[in-house]
């Protein structure tokens, strides 16, 4: 099973230059994502009048991201796995794919990516407010939690089996397209509802900036449960190996 591969690692791993390398591109992959993700919805509410929730923003908003984190995987790929999201590196540590030391490393990168992406938004929109993701009217905290795990599962399930599975042969040379669909077509389902952040990272940057934290526990404990359920039956019923290494990356 996933779980007797999982690996804590050493605290030296912390030091190595191979994870500080991984960590920092962990980071300016995160940076892209959100600055253009982000961006692009502040960028669409200013030219019409804060339309972001209309159908045509939801569409925006998916084109956007799925773009953005096509490139994002794609240019971090061949050096710590393209990662770009808390949960993806949770689901890959489950999967005894990362150890836990090289976890947190990224886990830092990630988020601190996400902050430093919505404070250049801020400071180079002139002040414009980077949105807090939030529920809608009519969603409760646990309706937006079922939606995160289900949206995230969709989300690994996809890294696994494109990115991660050792047998995935040539399928692996389209790994950041894939993500980057499965996300775009994941926000176009549940972006009305919740947001749909399917990554802790994109949810904790514009909560930093405009410090607003309402029900932001949804968005950490959603795309976490989601990951490791996808990483957990992903290795039990279809067998990854596990390397204790970021996500394998030679083919994309």
């Amino acid at each position: 099973m996933a779980i007797t591969s999982i690996a804590v690692g050493h605290h030296s791993e912390a030091a190595r230059p191979d994870a500080l390398k991984a960590a920092l591109a962990e980071f300016i992959s995160t940076l892209i994502f959100v600055f253009a993700g982000e961006g692009s919805g502040m960028a669409f509410n200013k030219l019409t009048d804060d339309g972001s929730s209309t159908p045509a923003g939801l569409v925006q908003a998916a084109l956007a991201h799925a773009f953005a984190l096509f490139v994002a995987v794609s240019v971090g790929a061949n050096i710590s796995g393209g990662h770009v999201n808390p949960a993806v590196t949770f689901g890959a540590f489950i999967g005894g794919h990362i150890s836990l030391i090289r976890s947190i490393l990224y886990w830092i990168a990630q988020l601190s990516g996400s902050v430093v992406a919505c404070l250049l938004l801020k400071f180079a929109t002139g002040g414009l407010t980077t949105s807090a993701f939030s529920l809608s009217s009519d969603v409760t905290v646990w309706n937006a939690v079922v939606l995160e795990i289900v949206m995230t599962f969709g989300l690994v399930y996809t890294v696994y089996a494109t990115a991660v599975d050792a047998k995935k042969g040539n399928i692996g040379i389209i790994a950041p397209i894939a993500i980057g669909f499965i996300v775009g077509a994941n926000i176009l389902a549940g972006g009305a509802f919740d947001g749909a952040s399917m990554n802790p990272a994109v949810s904790f940057g514009p909560a930093v900036v405009s410090w607003t934290w309402t029900n932001h526990w949804v968005y950490w404990v959603g795309p976490f449960v989601g990951a490791g359920i996808a990483a957990v039956i992903y290795e039990v019923v279809f067998g990854t190996s596990s390397t204790h290494e970021p996500i394998p990356s030679a083919d994309f």
